[in-house]
């Protein structure tokens, strides 16, 4: 079928017809107006819808045959081939020479390890996903086998069994924590409840939590996590991500543990346990999810972005029954529900074993690189913090003035950091440096950590 033409021609312009017609053509296929394959009339019946000569038209599609825009087949027509890569829009112009992008390699934490997903299984995965027919009504608490996957992972990877076995039940999909923050903040919480996030800590939680006009209030941490002695008193909750604190890299301690799921029991808190990258200890087990220990008062949450990638857009909330009850009662009051795609791929990835393999092939890699990471810095005399887990280390600085000029430098030498002082919610009292090492390639982490060595070696002689 022939496609409508989006031209316009100007009798009253200088410019030739043909120049005009073929600058119209050229600009429709290069902004999507026209696409690969779609069928041109011919020269003649163009003519005639525009009222001018067919030498007009067959000038015009001369030019953009011998530009590579379009096509004649024998027998059948005229066609758009393809946008030529790097096309402009408009007339071809003179090319302007410009300096390349600069390349980072990017240390900034955060960022799953996608470079060692099997693509054949991450393949299989879709296709198979794809095979399942379309819901004709969503599923307001995910799909019922997403929910039996996030139940058996959470009990072989994370020790998670509620009443001697996790039902999955008591699981809901979420679009991922901060979605699932979101959701809490609209249902359990009312606005002026005061939360207490750790700090420094995950601002994007800060503020969802603000969004919902719920006060925030700082809970200082420590090499061992969240300090509960030092959570305000008066809060209607506590956020925190006890397994692998965030930016700082601390695991709360088990005593530290069984004081908070106390304490908020005395208190009539709510603890927001964020379990973001709990599946990723290099060292020993895991200690006990804070869910585990106080499921009558913890909201568990978790998360694919991870261990795999955010383009699932899957996540996971463990909560008690009426809490669960009030989300689902939310989710249908607003007509909302998580995304089910991800589900799929992720109960595809499980059923095939897929899921498994990945994570044991993604503790090893993501183990050996904090090992040459660590190595390279302690050997520059740059000592590192952050527990054997995660995909990211911290390094102290002196001062605000000392960060600034790290991140800066690295930048300048095509390296891309993070800074401590970001992560505050009120006046920055930590400074240093955030390194995560699972979105580089090997290569480039071989090559840039004497770099990185060779930037914060002066830094910490000047301590």
């Amino acid at each position: 079928m022939e496609t409508a033409l989006p031209v316009t021609l100007d009798r009253a312009s200088g410019e030739p017809l043909a120049v005009q017609l073929a600058d119209a053509l050229r600009a429709a296929a290069a902004d999507g107006r026209l696409r690969s394959g779609d069928r041109l009339p011919s020269t003649r019946a163009l003519a005639e819808r525009l009222g001018v000569s067919r030498t007009v038209t067959a000038a015009a599609y001369e030019q953009l045959h011998a530009e590579g825009w379009i096509a004649g087949r024998h027998g059948s027509g005229t066609y758009v081939t393809t946008t030529p890569p790097g096309a402009l829009k408009g007339r071809p112009r003179r090319a302007v020479t410009q300096p390349p992008a600069p390349e980072f390699v990017d240390f900034a934490p955060g960022a799953p390890w996608t470079e060692g997903l099997d693509r054949a299984a991450w393949r299989r995965a879709w296709r198979a996903a794809a095979d399942a027919l379309p819901l004709f009504r969503p599923h307001r608490g995910g799909l019922p086998e997403y929910r039996a996957v996030v139940a058996e992972h959470l009990l072989r990877h994370r020790g998670l069994a509620v009443h001697g076995g996790l039902s999955a039940e008591l699981v809901l999909a979420t679009g991922g924590t901060t979605a699932a923050l979101v959701e809490l903040a609209a249902t359990v919480l009312r606005p002026g409840d005061v939360i207490a996030v750790e700090e420094p800590g995950y601002q994007r939680a800060v503020g969802a939590l603000r969004s919902a006009r719920i006060k925030v209030v700082q809970a200082p941490v420590d090499a061992e996590g969240l300090l509960v002695d030092g959570v305000p008193d008066g809060v209607r909750g506590v956020y925190c991500s006890p397994a692998h604190q965030y930016p700082m890299g601390g695991r709360m301690s088990a005593a530290r543990r069984v004081a908070l799921v106390e304490r908020a029991r005395r208190e009539g808190w709510l603890v927001v346990e964020d379990d973001y990258d709990g599946e990723l200890r290099y060292d020993v087990a895991p200690l006990p999810l804070l869910a585990a220990l106080a499921p009558d008062v913890v909201v568990h949450l978790g998360t694919t972005s991870k261990i795999l990638t955010p383009t699932l857009g899957a996540g996971w909330m463990v909560a008690p029954e009426p809490i669960a009850a009030e989300i689902l009662a939310h989710r249908d009051r607003t007509g909302t529900s998580p995304s089910a795609a991800g589900q799929r791929v992720l109960v595809e990835l499980a059923r095939t074993g897929d899921l498994g393999r990945h994570l044991r092939k993604l503790r090893r890699e993501l183990a050996e690189r904090r090992a040459l990471v660590a190595s390279a810095l302690e050997a520059a005399d740059v000592p590192v913090l952050g527990d054997d887990a995660g995909a990211h280390v911290v390094v102290l600085l002196e001062d605000a003035r000392a960060e600034r000029e790290v991140l800066v430098r690295a930048e300048e030498r095509g390296l891309r950091l993070d800074g401590l002082a970001r992560h505050h919610a009120a006046r920055p009292r930590v400074f240093g440096v955030a390194i995560g090492y699972g979105a580089c390639s090997r290569e480039q982490l071989h090559a840039a950590l004497p770099v990185l060595a060779d930037l914060l070696r002066p830094v910490r002689a000047a301590r």
